[in-house]
């Protein structure tokens, strides 16, 4: 059980990295400076729906699997 647990946390641990990672970054940079950024647009009332929102879902859930096993994996021991 306890070897299962560590392959598990082990897979969830690099899946939970490449989503983090496949996710762009939250700063406009220059040209969020250079325009005022913060303008109303399609892609802003939609967010909820793109796959920023979804890579955010399942970063959330592999996280608290995560840190699921890690607890169990401590109160196993």
């Amino acid at each position: 059980m306890h070897a299962f647990l560590i392959i598990l946390q082990l897979i969830i641990g690099v899946m939970l990295v490449a989503v983090v990672l496949m996710q762009p970054g939250k700063t406009n940079g220059l040209s969020g400076f250079i325009s005022g950024g913060a303008a109303e647009s399609f892609y802003s009332r939609n967010k909820s729906r793109t796959s920023e929102a979804m890579l955010s879902r399942v970063t959330v859930f592999l996280s608290i699997i995560f840190a699921i096993i890690c607890i169990v994996q401590n109160l196993i021991k």
